[in-house]
This record gives structure tokens, sequence and C-alpha cells, in this order.
């Protein structure tokens, strides 16, 4: 954001805009150079000029790599001519850069609260909950750490399998700590293992110490569950094993359970993945339901008809079925959902 302190001009000065005003279709056309240089060097590497023939070719200017570089040296000097001609305009007038302040990403943070007033999650999913929590307790004897990644794509309901798992009553009675982090974009070791830290009912307050410190204190001979949940980006093997030498100073059969779209972050955490898969449709079905149909007005007959149409279109995805059965509540006749059913893309069968 630029602010100006509004410094009067001198006099008879007038701001000069001419050497900026085209720079960006300047600096457009000399980009859009590059990379059709850049497109004939993979056409030519590939011997896709050999496949068009000599005819085609005739229609390709002769090429000089000496002449284009010097061509396109003297089209970048405009465009950058014209950024030192605004940046000392700036100045003169006061104008000052400030930063924009980080976006908050409270809008994906998730915990181990679970809303699940119809026990629908709880019962599509009862048998990949049973499945893992069986794995979880079957450490108990296993000295080194366990790691369990859930993988597959968004909106599938990882995030609520792993709050089933956490708030299972055999997980809650086995470890002796659980602790729900979120962790999204950023895998931050350090950042992490404080999150780590400040989320646990035990958190020491040793503030003056190193983050990664205090994870291991915190860990230190207790039998703990661990969730990092939606990891997003932690494609360094090296982060991983940062945060693992603090985490194996748990006690024995101690887990970490994370959550992620990227198969290649389950490989790096050096880990048997468990492969989420679609639900089935009669869940996918009660879902569109619950959202579409509130209880005061009832199922329409002609509406409850069209609902099994729309399942279809959610490739078995929860959160597409919610998305689309909370539209649906807003609609009140046969043409208006009929309308969403086929203009609705939400989901595609794998995205």
């Amino acid at each position: 954001m630029l602010r100006s302190r509004r410094r009067p001009t001198e006099k008879g000065r007038k701001p000069c805009y001419r050497s900026s005003r085209h720079s960006p279709m300047k600096a457009n056309e000399v980009f859009d150079e590059f990379k059709y240089e850049a497109l004939r060097c993979e056409a030519k590497k590939n011997g896709h000029y050999t496949k068009l023939g000599f005819d085609v070719i005739k229609l390709f200017p002769t090429h000089n790599c000496v002449v284009f570089h010097q061509r396109m040296g003297s089209g970048l000097c405009q465009p950058v001519q014209a950024i030192d001609v605004l940046i000392a305009e700036m100045r003169v007038f006061g104008f000052k850069y400030q930063p924009q302040p980080p976006v908050s990403k409270q809008w994906r943070q998730t915990d181990y609260v679970i809303m699940d007033p119809q026990e629908i999650a709880s019962r599509s999913r009862d048998k990949d909950k049973k499945k893992i929590v069986d794995v979880l307790l079957g450490q108990a004897t296993n000295a080194d750490l366990a790691v369990v990644p859930i993988v597959g794509m968004g909106g599938l309901g990882k995030t609520t399998l792993a709050q089933l798992i956490y708030n299972e009553p055999r997980i809650q009675r086995h470890f002796e700590l659980l602790v729900w982090v979120c962790v999204s974009d950023t895998f931050d070791v350090n950042s992490l293992a404080k999150s780590i830290v400040e989320a646990s009912p035990n958190k020491n307050h040793d503030t003056d110490k190193p983050a990664l410190d205090r994870l291991q204190r915190l860990v230190n001979g207790q039998r703990y569950l661990l969730v990092l949940d939606d990891i997003w980006n932690n494609k360094e093997f090296h982060r991983w094993e940062m945060l693992k030498v603090c985490l194996r100073h748990g006690g024995m059969g101690s887990a970490v359970l994370t959550t992620t779209r990227d198969k290649r972050v389950a490989e790096i955490m050096g880990a048997t993945d468990y492969n989420l898969n679609v639900l089935e449709d009669c869940f996918i079905k009660k879902i569109i339901e619950a959202r579409a149909f509130s209880s005061d007005k009832g199922k329409p007959a002609e509406l409850v008809e069209m609902v099994d149409e729309i399942v279809k279109r959610c490739f078995g995805c929860p959160l597409a079925a919610t998305a689309l059965g909370s539209v649906l509540g807003t609609k009140t006749n046969v043409n208006e959902w009929r309308v969403v059913s086929t203009r609705s893309s939400i989901c595609a069968e794998e995205t």
C-alpha cells in the first residue's frame, strides 16, 4: 500500500508519466518473445521441426541467437527505465511502501471437536476408524515412533476421520497425552514445535527456551498421540527429521496421525499411508438430505426423487454433498432444484 505525505510539488513541475505509460505493454511484448523463444527451442529439441516438413519450416524466420539476445537486452531497457522513473516520482511525492499484513489462516484452522448431530460421519467412516484405531493401539509395545498418514483428495473427510479417531474412547484411555495441531500450508519446524507445545494441556512455560527443546521436554517419557492435520507442503525430508528427533523422546507406543492430500508427504514421513476412499452413495444421499430439508418443512416427495440424480454429481465426496445440499436448502421447488442439478459442477471424479 502506498501513502502520500502530501509534500508540495516544485513550482511548475508536473509528474512525468510519459515514459511509464506504455511500460506494461512493452514489458508484456518482451516477455511474450521470451515465451516464444522457449517454445521454439523446445520444439526444435523434440524434433518437431523435422516432423513439420521443409515447407512449413520456411514460414519461420531465420533465427540468430546473438541477434535475439541483443534485441531482448535492448527491449528490457525501456521497462526498467520506466520503473526507475516511477521510483523517482514516488520519492518526490513522498510515497512510502507499507507491506500488507499477512492474510489470516483462521479460515482453515481445525480442532478435535466434531459436529456430527445425525452421526452420518461416524457411521460412514466407522470401518476406516476401526482400522486406524487398531493400528495405533497395536503400537503399544513399539519403541519406535509410529506414523500413520491419512491420504486423500480435498473434501473427502480426512479431518473428520481424524476427529473420530481422536475422540474414540479407546484412544482417549490408551494415550497419556493427546495433542491436535492444524499445520495447513506452512511446515516450519520451530513454529510447529511451538504450536504443539501451546496446544498441549500439559504445556511447560519455559518460553525463553528454543521451541524444539520445549517440545522434547513435553513428550519426554509420555505415551502420546499427536495429530498433525492438513499438511500441505512438507516436501523436505530434513524438516521432518528435525521434528522427529524430538518426538522420539516420547514413551513406548507413541504415535503421530497426519492428514494430507499429497502422497509424497506421507512417503517423506517414512510411513505406510492409509488411502481414504470415497463415501458410499447411501451416505452421500443422507448428507444432501440433512442439508437440503429442514425438520419443520418436511421432505416434499417430488424433491426427494431428485436427490438420487444429484448424488451422482458428488462422486462420493462429502464436501461436495454438503455444499450442494446447503444450496438446495435455499430452493423450494422442482424447477429451482433442476437448475442446481444441471448447472452445478462442484466435483469431478478425480478432483
